[in-house]
């Protein structure tokens, strides 16, 4: 099993004791993990440079597991992939590429999210960050800058998003400046239409979501939000069908708050995630759905990355504990559903089926992680109608529809 961190295309690296994988390994698997270039160096579109070079770099650590595993005791023939966030994104990514053909049997995408971008978009971002340096975007003018020096440029940038959402639409509103690049060689296409095409027909995936997706990302999270913030928000990022009013119909229940936060979370994470899952149906694949709904915290719910330390189980009893909003069960409930996550990903490698009814449009047999494991329908049902029409793609510059 090849571990993919996330970290929003931006940051992050294996070595984090959050993303260790001793206690997969303990289940019989052989657990790998590598490091990819992020950020400028990884995912800038730079003129005289491939696109997507964190990609290639996952390729490249593919390429050496299937060439010397075999001397840790794995088999080649049997690779499965798995990441979440930009991991999952990148899982996403791999079962389309021509390059990564034949290097993995098995896939699992954890919480992929929805942005890939058109070359367009990411050379007018690229040239944002360039410019915060005095720069163009090109490898003679960026190379003189070192990656802490890009780095601070990218997060320059980052901070000025917002600032442009009338060029560059959703895009701005995201919490990270880069994304895969689809540009029609390197990255063919966008996950979705390459998958419902059959690009990755012969191998499983499984793929699935955490339900509070955005809480982990939500700014406003103990502020109330106002009903203009919340329509605006519907406008930019919902499907271009879906009114205010509709979201409001589907979840009568919800404060303003609560929709504004299920808005996020649709765009960002849930649907692009099953999206995915009915994509690679139509193409002819096999594919399993699942939501993690538990959460230690009933402020945080079940948070974005939750389902990462859950597989991994790299959180420590104390550190629930000691979480100022915690429940008291929290720290045996932790334990349960990690090993029933750990399991079931460990099942999957093995054998290449999970242990629950694979995806169907008509039944969309989903395997709920909660203090009791269940199967059932998809349990966002009401997201999935508004978004049913939607179709994810690669995002350009001009996305944003006129109010």
């Amino acid at each position: 099993m090849v571990w993919i961190h996330g970290g929003r295309y931006l940051e992050g690296h294996s070595a984090n004791p959050h993303q260790d994988g001793a206690l997969l390994a303990r289940t019989g698997v052989v657990m790998v993990s590598l490091n990819y270039r992020v950020g400028v160096e990884g995912f800038a579109c730079i003129a005289g440079a491939p696109n997507n070079r964190g990609l290639l770099d996952q390729i490249a650590a593919l390429h050496w597991v299937h060439d010397n595993i075999a001397a840790f005791g794995g088999n080649p023939a049997n690779v499965t992939v798995f990441g979440q966030s930009a991991g999952g994104g990148s899982v996403a990514s791999l079962l389309v590429m021509p390059a990564a053909k034949g290097l993995f049997h098995r896939a699992i995408a954890q919480s992929p999210p929805g942005t890939f971008f058109t070359e367009n978009l990411a050379t007018t971002i690229a040239g944002e960050i360039a410019a915060e340096l005095g720069a163009r975007p090109t490898v003679a003018e960026l190379q003189q800058f070192s990656s802490h020096t890009l780095a601070n440029a990218s997060l320059g940038l980052l901070r000025r998003m917002p600032d442009f959402v009338n060029a560059w639409g959703p895009m701005a509103l995201t919490p990270t400046p880069f994304s895969p690049i689809v540009d029609g060689v390197i990255l063919p296409d966008a996950p979705w239409r390459a998958l419902a095409g059959g690009a990755a027909r012969g191998i499983n995936l499984v793929c699935g979501h955490t339900r509070d997706e955005y809480s982990l990302f939500n700014p406003l999270r103990r502020q109330p939000v106002s009903d203009e913030l919340f329509a605006e928000t519907v406008d930019r990022l919902g499907p271009h069908t879906c009114a205010p009013s509709q979201y409001r119909a589907a979840y009568p229940e919800a404060t303003t708050s609560q929709l504004y936060e299920t808005v996020n979370a649709d765009w960002l994470f849930r649907m692009p995630c099953q999206h995915l899952a009915s994509a690679h149906r139509v193409g002819g694949g096999t594919a399993w759905l699942y939501e993690l709904a538990w959460g230690f915290s009933p402020d945080e719910g079940a948070s974005h990355s939750l389902d990462m330390l859950l597989v991994l189980g790299t959180l420590d009893r104390d550190d629930i504990t000691n979480h100022p909003s915690a429940h008291p069960g929290a720290p045996d409930e932790y334990v349960h559903v990690s090993h029933a996550m750990r399991t079931d990903w460990a099942a999957f490698a093995a054998r290449g089926e999970p242990g629950w009814a694979a995806y169907e449009p008509t039944t969309r047999s989903t395997r709920v992680y909660d203090t009791t494991t269940t199967d059932r329908s998809y349990p966002e049902d009401a997201s999935r109608r508004l978004w049913a029409s939607h179709r994810f793609a690669a995002l350009d510059r001009i996305e944003l529809r006129p109010f």
